[in-house]
């Protein structure tokens, strides 16, 4: 992040009970791995996750509270002229201070401290990401959870009174930050891959 003053979020691998993981770990930090994809996307997207240790003060729904501990997110190049004016306009000025061709819409599923599995809502800095809790306040830690979704299902349930057909996938990435809330979290996501 352009004039980014929070240190990275720590990524690395490491194995959890013989499983290869991915191991995110936040101390007031920010953090997100992006992997550029083209080409159609399989219909399903899975992966296993596990909690270590969750960011109580976050508030997804928040600005100052806007940390999330586990996400995995899927970006799309959204036609523009599907974006409502305002959102299109704020797209263009970001891109334009970043310098980086920003997703026009970007699908967020989140392990999240506060609320329950199924909340969903847009980001509070920007609307053109929108979020799924898919596990939360009923989720123990330290347990390894399977998710697979459908994405199309998803982005069309947050995206698609924009748009009738779901847009080409540009990214994949995972993330982990406590930025705003100064907290520190750790966790782990293994076998991300797509399904046909």
């Amino acid at each position: 992040m352009p004039g980014n003053k929070f240190p990275l979020s720590q990524f690395d691998l490491t194995t959890v009970l013989g499983e290869p993981a991915l191991r995110l770990v936040t101390q007031k930090s920010y953090g997100v791995l992006t992997h550029p994809w083209s080409g159609p996307a399989p219909a399903e997207l899975a992966w296993r996750w596990q909690l270590a240790q969750g960011l109580p003060l976050a508030d997804i729904s928040t600005k100052a509270g806007d940390d999330a501990a586990l996400k995995v997110c899927v970006m799309f190049d959204q036609p523009l002229t599907d974006i409502p004016f305002f959102q299109r306009a704020a797209l263009s000025l970001a891109r334009s201070a970043t310098g980086q061709d920003l997703p026009s819409a970007t699908l967020c599923y989140l392990w999240d401290s506060r609320y329950p599995a199924g909340t969903r809502g847009a980001n509070p800095y920007s609307a053109r990401v929108r979020y799924i809790v898919l596990n939360g306040t009923e989720t123990a830690t330290g347990q390894w959870v399977t998710q697979r979704r459908r994405i199309a299902d998803d982005f069309a349930s947050l995206f698609g009174a924009e748009s009738a057909v779901m847009p080409p996938v540009v990214a994949i990435a995972v993330g982990a930050d406590s930025d705003n809330t100064g907290g520190a979290s750790s966790a782990y996501l293994a076998r991300l891959r797509w399904v046909d």
